[in-house]
């Protein structure tokens, strides 16, 4: 038996992109980065940035989709999956993604925090049965989140 889990904390590189399977089950893809100093070959410190590519499923998938935006600072639980496929040319291609189990809202990162919608400390406060996240602003090209009253939520229900 072995162990594949993967912690990340990053900002992320580009928007969310929310698509549907041919049976509608939400998945969305995440390009997080993180980031570290290191000695080069001249002994002088260099910043050294790696990509994530970070797939997630269901509600949480759509939870993305609605309140993340590039410059947003996650934290990501996951699992390391190498996909093989041919392209068009015969040729043997892999990739290699993190899917995610857990993403959490950390910051509002670069943006303004209100159009980067909820984030864990500000908006969530201490009591998550009160939970009703609602974005104050509409990010471009998203669809707005309709909610007419506040919901209460189990913490089965909770994005994070």
């Amino acid at each position: 038996m072995g162990l594949n889990k993967v912690l990340l904390l990053g900002h992320l590189g580009a928007d969310p992109e929310l698509r549907f399977t041919p049976t509608q089950n939400p998945v969305c893809n995440l390009n997080v980065a993180t980031g570290e100093k290191r000695k080069n070959q001249d002994g002088e410190w260099v910043d050294h940035t790696e990509w994530h590519r970070v797939v997630v499923w269901g509600k949480q998938a759509e939870n993305c989709a609605n309140y993340l935006a590039k410059g947003r600072q996650v934290f990501v639980e996951g699992r390391i999956q190498t996909r093989k496929w041919q392209d068009q040319e015969g040729n043997t291609r892999y990739a290699t993604d993190i899917v995610a189990n857990n993403v959490q809202f950390i910051s509002a990162g670069k943006q303004d925090a209100a159009s980067a919608g909820p984030s864990m400390d500000e908006d969530y406060g201490q009591d998550s049965s009160q939970l009703s996240p609602q974005p104050t602003s509409t990010p471009v090209g998203r669809k707005p989140v309709k909610q007419s009253e506040p919901i209460s939520l189990d913490d089965d229900d909770i994005p994070f």
